[in-house]
């Protein structure tokens, strides 16, 4: 609705500015538990009964919200506090501002750098390998409030691959190449920061496979959506990869459960190793390093208007199998 300076404000107009589940979006529905793309889990601003007198305590608490949330969204916008008495200038200013927060809730928090790290969880495979090791690991929030709220506000889950170095052949330098580890330079996969629309790589190189990266929670359904598929670029190790996916319990709206999946394949015949030829040659060449998926919660804090760190409740190893 427009306004012009000294125009009335009525009740169900202050509370639409509060409430609204629809566009234009009331404070509520973005900061509050939300639904959907929206939602930031923080305490809800009471609306006004018909035919209440709007008072400046109603407006400063809407106010003070929308301040909370701008600050940890880094959004500047141009509400302001006001006294008993003060008269009310409703300016498109204010319907702009709620609209520019609800946008930015509904984009992820892509300004938000209130934000913390925490390990939520690591497993390698019990042994090496001569065809493919899968690890699955879970992350488990207390409730859908609470994991859109994560995403939303800026929160990602970090995929940080390696493996464990130290066996016969060239594939400790195949599979370091494809992920990555503290001794070596090359880091094709890096960090994967899987965020509420999209995943960002650290790394570069080695072959792009199956390019994911648009995905994030939101994108999620119940079976596993690939965020990243490198193939080796080594001579003579191009049919090895390592593969990245994402899945959730239920669909976004109800979902408590994010699980990350690695999957690294050794499918190189090693036809460059002869039996009988020891001198200098590995003795086992069809072996795989061990592969370890941690991963890690970048997740909101309160340093900048939140009420508390939004944070998952519990990790756990799916699966660890190798073949």
């Amino acid at each position: 609705m427009a306004y012009s300076a000294g125009d009335p404000i009525l009740d169900d107009e202050y509370n639409t500015f509060v409430n609204s589940s629809s566009d234009p979006f009331g404070y509520n529905h973005f900061a509050g538990p939300g639904s959907g793309i929206h939602g930031l889990n923080q305490s809800t601003i009471a609306t006004v009964s018909a035919g209440d007198t709007i008072a400046a305590s109603n407006w400063n608490a809407l106010f003070t919200g929308m301040d909370n949330i701008a600050n940890h969204l880094n959004r500047s916008i141009t509400a302001s506090s006001v006294s008993a008495g003060d008269t009310i200038a409703i300016r498109s200013a204010l319907i702009a501002d709620l609209a520019n927060l609800a946008g930015d809730v509904a984009a992820g928090g892509l300004n938000v750098t209130a934000l913390g790290t925490n390990a939520v969880g690591s497993s390698t495979s019990a042994s090496t390998y001569n065809t493919s090791a899968t690890i699955e690991r879970s992350v488990t929030f207390a409730n859908n409030n609470t994991m859109r709220a994560f995403f939303n506000g800026g929160g990602k889950i970090r995929i940080d691959p390696s493996v464990v170095t130290g066996i016969d052949g060239d594939k400790d330098t195949v599979f370091d190449d494809l992920t990555t580890t503290d001794a070596l330079t090359t880091t094709a996969t890096g960090n994967l920061d899987l965020g509420a629309h999209a995943t960002t790589r650290s790394g570069s190189g080695e072959t792009l496979t199956t390019n994911g990266l648009g995905n994030g929670f939101h994108d999620l359904g119940t079976g596993y959506t690939t965020i990243l598929k490198l193939t080796s670029d080594n001579s003579g190790y191009t049919s090895n990869t390592v593969e990245y996916s994402a899945k959730l319990d239920a669909a976004p709206a109800s979902a408590t459960v994010i699980t990350i999946k690695m999957v690294a394949t050794d499918a190189a015949g090693d036809a460059t190793f002869t039996s009988g030829n020891t001198s200098g040659v590995p003795a086992n060449p069809n072996e795989a390093p061990k592969i370890t998926l941690a991963l890690i919660e970048v997740h909101p804090t309160n340093a900048q208007g939140l009420a508390s760190n939004i944070q998952s409740a519990s990790n756990a190893e799916v699966s660890n199998s190798v073949s």
